[in-house]
């Protein structure tokens, strides 16, 4: 009876551990910008009135010039591990719904969609 209680212990425990390593994804709401700017364009933008440039133009042009994609949370800025995601650059700028792992301040994207529009 001792046997069956610590192997069944054991099992509950090995379980217990391995659903922490296999994290499920989960989905935040905020943008995608860029390590240079954190979310705040304003400077580049008005250094650039001829050009028009928007949120997605300047977050594309920091990225090409070394800076790295980032989100943005509830004022929280997220570092992303996945830095190739063709989905970041077409969505750079955007206020989108990412979904993801988090392992401390960065996420690994799996999919990044835009949030339904709302409606008046």
């Amino acid at each position: 009876m001792k046997i069956i209680c610590r192997v069944l212990c054991c099992i509950g425990m090995f379980l217990g551990l391995v659903s922490f390593t296999f994290a499920d994804d989960m989905t935040w709401t905020g943008r995608i910008s860029d390590s240079m700017c954190a979310g705040d364009h304003s400077k580049m933008m008005a250094a650039h009135t001829d050009a028009k440039m928007t949120a997605h133009d300047c977050t594309i042009a920091c990225v090409k010039a070394g800076g790295k994609y980032v989100f943005i949370s509830q004022g929280k800025t997220y570092n992303i591990a996945n830095q190739d995601d063709a989905d970041l650059e077409t969505h750079a700028g955007h206020t989108v719904r990412l979904t993801g792992t988090m392992d401390g301040d960065t996420i690994t994207v799996t999919k990044i969609v835009m949030p339904p529009k709302k409606t008046s």
